[in-house]
């Protein structure tokens, strides 16, 4: 929901602390995804061919991703680890091929700018070639490369390949994750391939949603340690997609709301308590397959090696909160506020005794023992949007939650919490969304939905 003290006032650009993952959302277990990887292509010498697009002019066919004109040399993750210190302390580049996409089990990185997209195209084989246009465009701007040509160099009578906010920047262990939205589903004949699991969400008690924060076809989940990168990647995915898919809305997040990275400091939400302290590391294999990822046997089997991805923008009731007792906030946690131990506990990460707490806590509702083991994946941001024209903050927490089937994890999970949890005097959902998150991309010849789109998947 927030950032960390030890975050705030700091540079993204110069920080060289290593522990930068971080979930967010309620005390449900989370976990972390492969990493996403740099493309292993050498650039190409500045007296490359103009770039087809640049040929054709704006809002040609697709756009042809030559190499690079910028770019060099950058630090880059293994992929599918998600311990990678090096990489982080340099503002290095994860990894983006891999058999699950980067962003989900990923190191947490401190900045977010997520995009939901309506798709305008009609045409098919238009579609897919956006696709395999993002798929390269994202393979270079994870690698700390620029789109294409590059934002300078080129005919003097086109645009750039490039916007040009990155140049100079680290990667910033960027990742780009792509998600559909069930409503492409009902586009280019794909009915029948809409996994059962992508269900419709159901209206929550307490639900406000706002329409224009609601659904999309797509979404791309960008993560940087700097705010510029993750902007640049969503502005330029936006450029290559005019005239063939529209932005629907989007969210900028700061200061991640849980930790990925086993034994590191649990960060704290805009209410200033630690949450998600269960979390699940990018290490735990085992849960991961468990929880996380789709697997053998689950259908349809182009998802294999994919997850379901739910999205919440939840709104906090900043000025009340900051009115409540401690001991109210504190029993409306279920920890206190110091420490972050639960009730009756001297640690965090002490096992919560959760009959101790009051029926209401939200540690005691959310946890995976209340809930017959359900757990997912947080990776959660906080947010501020200046005011709501009242004179109150519009802040909360951009809630990510990834799972193997939303039907078993946060689907129950929000009912029961949506019914009885204190916590809901102090917030409400106003956004929400939900996405199939297709496997990795495998290698250079690989694209983003590529198995849903081949005729033999």
């Amino acid at each position: 929901m927030t950032d960390s003290p030890r975050d705030r006032g700091t540079d993204p650009r110069t920080r060289t602390d290593a522990e930068t993952d971080t979930g967010t959302g309620a005390e449900t277990g989370a976990g972390t995804d492969a990493g996403t990887g740099a493309d292993a292509r050498a650039s190409a010498a500045p007296g490359a061919a103009p770039s087809r697009r640049a040929l054709l002019g704006w809002g040609g066919a697709g756009l042809a991703l030559g190499a690079a004109v910028t770019g060099g040399a950058v630090a880059v993750a293994r992929s599918g680890d998600d311990m990678d210190p090096a990489g982080a302390a340099t503002g290095g580049a994860v990894a983006f091929h891999g058999a699950h996409q980067a962003g989900i089990a990923t190191a947490v990185q401190d900045r977010l700018h997520f995009a939901a997209f309506d798709v305008k195209t009609t045409d098919r084989a238009a579609f897919v070639q956006l696709l395999k246009d993002w798929t390269a465009a994202a393979r270079r701007m994870t690698a700390g490369r620029a789109v294409g040509e590059g934002a300078y160099g080129g005919p003097a009578e086109a645009p750039p390949d490039d916007t040009g906010e990155a140049l100079g920047l680290d990667p910033s262990r960027l990742t780009l994750t792509i998600g559909f939205g069930p409503s492409l589903f009902e586009k280019f004949d794909l009915a029948g391939r809409r996994p059962e699991a992508l269900v419709d969400l159901p209206k929550f008690p307490g639900d406000n949603l706002e329409k224009s924060r609601t659904g999309g076809d797509l979404c791309v989940q960008a993560c940087a340690d700097d705010p510029q990168v993750a902007v640049h990647a969503i502005r330029n995915l936006a450029r290559i997609g005019f005239g063939k898919v529209a932005v629907r809305w989007s969210q900028l997040g700061f200061g991640k709301t849980s930790s990925t990275t086993p034994h590191a400091q649990t960060p704290r939400n805009l209410f200033g308590f630690k949450d998600g302290t269960r979390n699940i590391a990018g290490t735990e294999t085992d849960r991961l397959k468990k929880h996380v990822w789709v697997g053998e046997g689950d259908e349809p089997a182009w998802m294999k090696g994919g997850s379901y991805l739910v999205a919440r923008r939840i709104r906090m009731n900043i000025e009340v909160w900051d009115r409540t007792a401690l001991q109210e906030q504190e029993d409306v946690f279920g920890r206190d506020k110091g420490e972050g131990a639960p009730v009756g506990k001297a640690k965090e990460h002490d096992a919560p005794f959760l009959k101790a707490m009051k029926p209401d806590a939200h540690v005691r509702l959310a946890h995976p023992d209340a809930n017959d083991g359900i757990t997912i994946l947080r990776r959660g941001y906080s947010f501020t949007d200046g005011t709501d024209g009242l004179g109150r903050l519009d802040a909360g927490l951009f809630f990510l939650a990834y799972q193997r089937d939303p039907r078993k994890g946060f689907i129950p999970l929000q009912r029961k919490l949506s019914a009885s949890d204190a916590l809901n005097e102090y917030i409400q959902h106003v956004g929400s969304a939900v996405f199939a998150i297709p496997p990795g991309v495998r290698d250079a010849d690989d694209w983003w939905g590529r198995a849903l789109f081949s005729e033999e998947a």
